[in-house]
Formats: structure tokens, sequence, C-alpha cells
């Protein structure tokens, strides 16, 4: 039953990120900064943390241990996604993406040192092909005749950081804390960064307001915000060294596939070849 658990939250994630993926460009497209996105995002966390307290009665974990576990992982994902915004105006996103990705492998090398975590031999198997995948996935064609300078490379290096040890305290926290408190700190921090959001935001541009300005980003984020919450419920059932590779060498998969039918993209043989390792990848450690 516990197996069962987490591989039903991590697959929950994997698809309602892997939408996620597939639609959050419609809003950006349309006008509507991605700055503004997180805004969005982050009050979008409102609802499932409503849904997740009413859930242990509302006995919310307050102790300094769980308000510390929390803030740090609530800091780690909000802050990281900040920083992303700025790697990428600095950067190209055909290296920061593939940079940034390999988040997974701080996770599991920290489970692996810190917490003693181990898995079968066909999930290191499936562990290994999913670390390959996730770069892959992330491929985007060089844009020639730009140059970037060196920032990028510190801001892409924070976010890889950031993520990595968010998803290693997901795990760790999991231990002395109830899950739906885990969340509740990540959407606390997450407003609390709204100010920060607002302020990189260029208002001097001509935004969209339309339905598919905030309206519509609010549904799109709300998916980014319920997959988060199964998240941390897979790190509470199973191990960070799997589902951290897991989700994230999943989710692109499904955005990849949707992409092809929403709006006729054909992916690179690059991230074809990503893709088939990806799904190589969550058959061993599904099975497992």
């Amino acid at each position: 039953m516990r197996t069962q658990l987490w591989l039903t939250y991590a697959l929950i994630t994997t698809i309602f990120w892997g939408v996620w993926g597939a639609l959050i460009e419609i809003p950006e497209k349309a006008g509507f900064p991605a700055t503004l996105g997180y805004s969005v995002w982050a009050i979008s966390m409102i609802l499932p943390a409503i849904f997740a307290l009413r859930v242990i009665k509302w006995k919310l974990d307050v102790h300094q241990k769980a308000i510390l576990h929390g803030i740090i992982i609530g800091l780690t994902g909000a802050l990281g996604q900040l920083v992303l915004f700025q790697a990428l105006k600095t950067g190209p996103a055909y290296l920061v993406f593939p940079f940034i990705s390999l988040a997974p492998l701080v996770t599991i090398l920290l489970s692996y040192w810190l917490i003693k975590e181990r898995a079968a031999f066909r999930s290191w198997i499936g562990i290994i092909l999913a670390l390959l995948a996730i770069p892959l996935l992330s491929y985007q064609s060089p844009e020639q005749g730009q140059t970037y300078g060196q920032l990028w490379i510190l801001l892409s290096l924070f976010v890889f950081l950031a993520w990595g040890v968010q998803a290693y305290f997901m795990k760790v926290a999991n231990e002395h804390m109830k899950a739906e408190s885990i969340f509740f700190y990540m959407m606390l921090t997450g407003i609390m960064l709204i100010p920060i959001a607002l302020m990189m935001t260029d208002f001097s541009q001509d935004i969209y307001w339309g339905f598919e300005g905030p309206y519509l980003a609010t549904g799109i984020q709300l998916l980014n915000a319920v997959g988060a919450l199964c998240l941390v419920y897979a790190f509470r059932h199973g191990k960070a060294i799997v589902v951290s590779p897991l989700t994230n060498a999943g989710a692109p998969v499904i955005t990849i596939i949707l992409s092809l039918v929403i709006y006729g993209f054909f992916p690179h043989w690059v991230i074809l070849s990503g893709m088939i390792l990806a799904v190589i990848a969550i058959l061993l450690m599904a099975e497992s």
C-alpha cells in the first residue's frame, strides 16, 4: 500500500505538471508577464493549502523545527523560481534549462549521504536514465549571433542548488511534521515573495488583463499548486532518490506530447531521445 501511495502521488504530480508546462506559455504569449504569473501561482496555492489543513483538522505543526524546515522548503522553491526569471534574461534558455533540470542530482546525493536512502538495482538504473533524460528533454536550439556574460551561470547554479535542496528537505521534514503543514509553509513563503515578483515586473509595457491573462493563468497555476501538494505526499510515502528524478523526467514528456497535439510542435531528435530514456526510467522506477 505504501508503494502504491508514493507512486500514485508522484504520477499525479507528473501529469499535473506536464499539463501545466504545456499550457503556461498561453498567458505569457497573450501579454501576461511571467513575474505576474508567479504572483498568481502563489495565490493559487491558498486553495489546496486550505484543503490540506482541513484534512488535518487545522492542526498545523508550529514547533521550531517544523517552522524552520517549512520556511527552507518554501524559500528555496519560490526564490529559485524568481531567480530563474533573471537567469533567462541574462543567459541562453538552451543552456539554463538543462543546467537547472539536473537539480534531482543534488537531492539524490544529499539523500544518499545524509539520510542513507537506498534503492534496488533496477531503481538505480531508472534514476541514472532519468538524470540523462532530463537535460535532453530541456534542450532548446541555440540562438545564433547572441553573446552572453557569466551572470547566468551563477544564477542557474543557485536555482540548481535551491531546487535540489528543497526536494531533500521535503523528505526530511516529512519525518517530523505533517505533509499538509509543509505545504502550508510553502504557500506562506510564496505569498511573502510576491512583492519581489511585482518589483521585477516591467509595468511600463502593455499587460494583457483579459481572460487569457490572469484568469486563465489562475487555472493553469492551480495545476502547478495541486501537483506541488501531491509531490509533498509522494515524498512522505516514497524515497527522495526515486520521487525526484521520476517527476522531473516524467512531466516534460507529457508537456512535449501535449505541445505536439495543441501547437503542432514536433520535438528535436535530442528531445525525442530524452523522451525514450524518460519513459524507460519511469517504468523501471515504478516497477521497483
